[in-house]
Parts: C-alpha cells; structure tokens; sequence
C-alpha cells in the first residue's frame, strides 16, 4: 500500500509510503521501535477491550512495531500485517522467525489506496499507527476498516503530533534553533502533500459509523544519555528530513544541519550528549457497533 505505513515514519515524505527498498528507512522503523517500544506497550495496554482478541490487522505494518507491540500484549492472537513494501514485510518475517512467532503473522503485500482491498478476514481489532494519514481518500478507507471489523470489533487509530524533536533550542552553538527552523520547513513540505497528518480523528471515524470510545495523547520525552540507538534514530531521521527540504533552507542552516549529520564531523550528532526524543502520539479507539 503505497501511502500506508507504521508509526515509524511519521517523518517528512520518506516512509514507505513512497518505498523504495531503501535500508535507511527500515532502519529508522526498526529504532523507531526500539526507542519507543515502552510508549507503544502502553498505548496497546489502554486498549478498551473486553476479551483478548484472536485476529489482529496491522495496516501500514512497515517493519513490524505495531505487529509486535500487539503479540507482546495478545500472545495467542494470530496478526495480519499490511504493507506496500515487500523488502519490509520480508523484514518483518525475519522478526517473526527470530522471536518464535512467525506461525503467528501472515503478511499481505497491497496499496490500500487501491478501491479493492485484499481480504482481511474479519478482524476483532485493526491497528493503523501513522498511516491513515497517508491515504489518499481516508474516509473511504475508515469505511472500509468498518465494514471488515467482526461486529464489536475496535480500530486503533494512532497520530503523530509531527516529526520528533533531538536537539536542544540552543543547539547548535553557531545555529541555534536550527531543528525548530528545519522542522518548519519539512511541516509545510508535508501539509503540501500530506494534509490528514496531524488530524483529529475522532469526528471522521464517527462519520464512518464508529463509536469512540476513547482518545489518549501520549507524551514522549526520552533522555538520550548517550544513547546509542537515540543517536542513529535521529541521525536517520534528520537525513530523511535534509533529503526533501535541503532547497528549503538558507546555505547557513544547510551548511550546519551538514555539519551534524556528518558522522565523521566533531560536530556530529552521534557525539552529542544531550540528545532527547520529544513528541506527541494520539490514539483514538473506536468500536464498530
């Protein structure tokens, strides 16, 4: 599905939404993951369900967080996880296997912008992490998750606040404000592109003949601590973001956003030590009737 796709790639016009294959961005799911997998427990812990469900749909799958994030929490429960891009589900069967679950994850390669979608089952909980907004026609879409759902069945929805945030304001020395100022840019990129990212949800999932049941904005703020995996997560992330707005920003601030993400630079990201992960993530839970 060429415009859905995991929590992981919230970030400026590089998730695999517009796959290519690239390592770099599976690279940046996997430490998605990895830095955020105790906030993801906790969003698939809120879950108002009744009883544990058996047929889970991860849609936007991308390299498998939500996919695990739900087996951790429902380890009888059989996943079937979407995706556009076959170098990222063939990642994910890799994951399955190296944690003994793969009996447990069917994965289905398909462009959910497409007007037939593949046959899902009939889902007791559908998981779309930061990929509705990547559908070209979200409210079709929101219909048909209704429809497929086993009635009582419920759709997570999760929504970015926007891209994370590394750096402090005053970094760096020569630049201050320099992420603030790159992140600017890469928000009007993507409204351009992108205008359901950042959405409420909860008004458009009623029109598609949900029932909210409820919505929990979870707050990110990690310490980097000389984080090994929090330095490559906004390594990559900022290279991601560099790639599509490097004609956006002055030659000052192109020049020093250079400088960080040169990893062979003094200056270099990887050797800062006061790195933090700063962002927002909305889950709506909603309950077909």
């Amino acid at each position: 599905m060429n415009h859905a796709h995991t929590h992981t790639s919230q970030h400026v016009s590089y998730g695999h939404h517009h796959n290519h294959g690239t390592d770099g961005q599976a690279e940046i799911l996997d430490l998605d993951a990895e830095v955020l997998t105790e906030h993801t427990a906790s969003i698939t812990a809120w879950l108002p369900l009744q009883t544990g469900p058996r047929h889970l749909v991860d849609l936007g799958c991308g390299t498998g967080a939500g996919t695990f994030a739900l087996l951790d929490r429902f380890p009888d429960a059989h996943v079937t996880a979407v995706d556009a891009s076959a170098e990222h589900l063939q990642r994910l069967r890799t994951k399955a296997c190296a944690r003994g679950v793969q009996e447990h994850v069917r994965t289905v390669q398909a462009d959910l912008d497409e007007a037939a979608w593949p046959d899902l089952g009939s889902p007791d909980l559908v998981w779309a992490s930061a990929s509705m907004h990547h559908m070209a026609h979200p409210d079709s879409a929101l219909r048909t998750v209704h429809d497929a759902l086993a009635p009582g069945g419920l759709f997570a929805v999760v929504e970015l606040a926007g891209h994370p945030r590394f750096l402090p304001e005053n970094a760096p020395e020569d630049r201050p404000g320099l992420e603030e100022r790159v992140h600017a840019a890469a928000d009007r990129l993507q409204a351009e592109h992108m205008p359901h990212r950042g959405a409420d949800w909860g008004p458009m999932l009623t029109a598609a003949g949900f029932t909210v049941e409820g919505e929990r904005t979870v707050a990110v703020n990690i310490e980097g601590s000389r984080s090994e995996a929090i330095g490559r997560y906004a390594l990559g992330v900022l290279q991601r973001i560099r790639s599509v707005i490097a004609d956006r920003l002055s030659p000052e601030d192109l020049a020093a956003i250079d400088q960080l993400l040169d990893t062979s630079s003094p200056r270099s990201i990887l050797l800062r030590d006061d790195l933090t992960v700063r962002t927002e993530r909305t889950v709506w839970a909603a309950r077909r009737a």
